[in-house]
């Protein structure tokens, strides 16, 4: 299941999970959490969906479907943060995939402080798996990160606050670690690295990396394998992003059947 908001350009957020699902072959099912009206040159409008609506749709699904496991992406704001975090604990799932959408990876503010403060102290200890990016993951560990020894030390801190495992994912940094993720679980700390893809249409990479996790999750391969072959997924879906529309387009999510 992916708990997110829909990308009308079709580049991230529920329609990149339900293809990065498709592919993994997982049957994908959805909580929408918001509309936006986007292109690959940016977003134009968000509205948000009702709390109501949000507990409806996550509550049709998990009464009659055997979900095998859970991510998490735009949630917009601090009601809708509450009810998911609310019905996850209702149903005792545990298996999520925790994508806090909270900050570009240029920097920008998506939500407000008062959904940062919920997403950190209700969602994030819910989390099997907690996959920020570098902003997020300094709001998160209250720290600044500029080095692989402040990655690491953020993935520490998050943990704490929580979380089974967390993956602070490098895709905002600069030169030698632009491809450098850190994992922490409380036991093991390690760096994950995958080749640089040369591109501009990187749209969708963080959406599509916390599915594919999800995906290998509901395959049942453990928490780390799922990282790992996850992150190869999105390296290779990089190598086919798509040159589409005036700005930045989506990575290939179907480029197996290119092969």
């Amino acid at each position: 299941m992916t708990i997110a908001g829909s990308d009308s350009g079709g580049g991230a957020g529920i329609q990149a999970d339900l293809r990065t699902f498709a592919f993994h072959c997982v049957h994908g099912t959805s909580v929408l959490t918001c509309i936006t009206a986007q292109n690959t040159q940016g977003v134009t409008r968000v509205d948000a969906m009702l709390p109501e609506s949000v507990t409806a749709q996550f509550e049709a699904v998990m009464i009659d479907m055997r979900i095998g496991a859970i991510k998490t992406g735009m949630l917009l704001n601090q009601e809708i943060i509450k009810t998911v975090a609310k019905k996850l604990v209702a149903f005792g799932f545990g298996n999520v995939v925790v994508d806090p959408v909270m900050v570009s990876r240029t920097g920008a503010q998506l939500i407000d402080d008062e959904a940062i403060k919920t997403m950190r102290d209700v969602l994030i200890p819910l989390a099997a798996i907690a996959t920020p990016n570098r902003y997020e993951a300094q709001i998160l560990a209250d720290m600044d990160i500029h080095s692989l020894e402040d990655m690491q030390t953020a993935a520490q801190n998050i943990y704490k606050l929580g979380a089974r495992s967390v993956l602070v994912k490098g895709g905002g940094m600069t030169g030698d670690l632009k491809a450098v993720d850190v994992w922490f679980d409380g036991d093991r700390l390690e760096v994950l690295q995958t080749e640089v893809i040369d591109t501009n249409h990187t749209h969708g990479t963080g959406c599509t990396l916390s599915a594919a996790i999800a995906a290998n999750l509901a395959l049942g391969k453990p928490r780390f394998q799922s990282v790992q072959e996850a992150k190869n997924y999105v390296t290779e879906a990089l190598k086919y992003a798509l040159a589409i529309g005036k700005g930045q387009g989506p990575v290939g999510h179907f480029f197996p059947l290119l092969k």
